[in-house]
C-alpha cells in the first residue's frame, strides 16, 4: 500500500506547516486564546485563503472536492500548532451534515460562503440524557400540515462554537420514541432567530462551546435537510468522518507533546548533567513515541475506513482508531507533563496545553472506553 502523498496533497501539508509555523507559536495561540472570539479571524480568512474550508465539499458546489486524506493532513497540522478555530464544527460537522443531506439549493446557497470563511456553523445535537448515543434525541419537530413551517423545543448541550456561529444545524425527531433509530431530521436554524437561546462558556482545552436552547423556533420546509425520518445514518456517518480527523489531530498534538518534551530532556540538568543522559527517562521518551507511531497508524486505518459504504464496518474501524489514540493521548499526555517535571502544569509551559486538548479529544464524541465497548459488541 502506498502511503506517500500526492503533489497537490504535499502541497497541503507544506503552506499550512509552514503558516502555522510562522504565525501559530505558542505566544500567538495565548494572544487568540484570551482575545474575543477565543479564536483568529485573521487565521480563519487564510485557511480559506489557502482553500482548507472548501477541502471536503464537491466542486460543483464550490468546494475543492477532495477527501478524507487531506482532512487528515490539515487536522494533524492543527492538532501540532494546537489550532483554535471552529475547524470541526464548521467544516467537518455542520458541514458534513450539509454535504451528505443538503439539497443542491441548500449547498449551492451555503459553501461557497463557507468555503471563503463569512459563513460559521455549528452542529447541535448532543443532549444532556444522551452520553453518546446518537440517537437519544427528546428534541422534538412538529407541524401541523405537510406545508406548514416546523417548530422546534428542546435543549442541546456542548455544541462546539455555537456561540460565534451564524447558523446551526439542529437535529429533532419528528416521530417515535427518545432512542428510535428512526424518526430523526436534521434542520438548519439561524443562530439568532426568535427563540433560540445560547449559553456560551469556555471548555477545559480552551475552545469555545454553548449550551442551546429553542422555544418555539418556527422555521419553513425550506431549512429541512434531507428527508425528515431519516437522519440517524447521515449523522452516523458524518460524526465517523469527524472522529477520524480527531484521531490524526491527536496525532499532531501528541508529535509536538513529545518532541517538546525531548528537547526539555536535552536541556534540563540534574546533578550536573542534562536529565535526557538518565537511561530511565530515555526509556520513558521511547515508549511515548512507540504509542505515538501505533497512534499514527490507526489514525491512517481510520482515514482510510472513514468513506467505508457500510456502516457497521466503518463504525468498527473508526470505533477501535478512537479507542487506541484517546488512550495513548492520555498516557502521552501525563508523561509529558510528568518528565517536565512541576512546570509542566504551569500555564506557560505548552505541554500541559497539550494534554488538556488531548484529554477533550478522549471525550468528544465518545471517549475510548465508550468506543472499545462498541469494538467489542462488534465482534459478538
Amino acid at each position: 500500500m502506498d502511503f506517500e502523498l500526492t503533489p497537490d496533497q504535499q502541497m497541503i501539508t507544506d503552506g499550512l506547516q509552514r503558516l502555522l509555523a510562522e504565525r501559530y507559536d505558542f505566544e500567538h495561540r495565548k494572544v487568540h486564546l484570551f482575545g474575543a472570539p477565543g479564536w483568529s479571524r485573521d487565521m480563519w480568512s487564510r485557511y480559506a485563503e489557502m482553500g482548507l474550508l472548501g477541502l471536503p465539499f464537491a466542486q460543483s458546489d464550490g468546494g475543492l472536492g477532495c477527501g478524507p486524506v487531506e482532512t487528515m493532513i490539515v487536522s494533524e497540522a492543527f492538532g501540532r500548532a494546537l489550532a483554535l478555530e471552529p475547524y470541526i464544527p464548521t467544516v467537518l460537522l455542520a458541514g458534513g451534515c450539509l454535504r451528505l443531506a443538503g439539497t443542491p439549493a441548500q449547498r449551492s446557497d451555503l459553501v461557497p460562503r463557507i468555503a471563503e470563511g463569512s459563513e460559521l456553523l455549528a452542529f447541535a445535537h448532543v443532549e444532556r440524557q444522551a452520553r453518546y448515543d446518537l440517537a437519544d434525541v427528546t428534541t422534538t419537530a412538529q407541524r401541523p400540515t405537510a406545508s406548514a413551517d416546523w417548530t422546534l423545543n428542546g435543549a442541546k448541550s456542548f455544541v462546539l462554537h455555537a456561540d460565534t456561529a451564524d447558523k446551526l444545524i439542529v437535529s429533532a425527531r419528528v416521530s417515535g420514541r427518545q432512542r428510535d433509530r428512526s424518526g430523526l431530521a436534521l434542520f438548519l436554524v439561524d443562530s439568532n432567530a426568535p427563540g433560540v437561546a445560547r449559553r456560551a462558556y469556555v471548555m477545559q482545552d480552551g475552545m469555545r462551546a454553548a449550551d442551546v436552547t429553542l422555544s418555539n423556533v418556527r422555521v419553513s420546509s425550506d431549512a429541512l435537510l434531507g428527508t425528515a425520518g431519516n437522519a440517524l445514518p447521515i449523522i452516523e456517518r458524518v460524526v465517523d468522518c469527524t472522529i477520524a480527523a480527531l484521531c490524526a489531530e491527536a496525532v499532531g498534538a501528541m508529535t509536538r507533546a513529545h518532541e517538546l518534551t525531548v528537547e526539555y530532556l536535552k536541556v534540563r540538568k540534574q546533578f550536573g548533567a542534562p536529565i535526557g543522559s538518565f537511561q530511565a527517562l530515555q526509556h520513558r521518551a521511547v515508549d511515548m513515541l512507540v504509542m505515538i507511531e501505533q497512534a499514527r497508524s490507526l489514525s491512517m486505518y481510520a482515514t482510510m475506513m472513514a468513506e467505508e459504504a457500510d456502516a457497521k464496518t466503518r463504525a468498527q474501524a473508526i470505533s477501535a482508531a478512537k479507542s487506541y489514540v484517546g488512550r495513548a493521548g492520555k498516557l502521552v499526555g501525563e508523561q509529558a507533563i510528568q518528565l517536565h517535571g512541576g512546570i509542566g502544569v504551569t500555564e506557560e509551559c505548552a505541554v500541559g496545553h497539550y494534554y488538556r486538548r488531548l484529554t477533550m479529544i478522549d471525550i468528544l464524541l465518545g471517549d475510548s472506553a465508550h468506543h472499545l465497548a462498541v469494538v467489542a459488541a462488534s465482534a459478538d
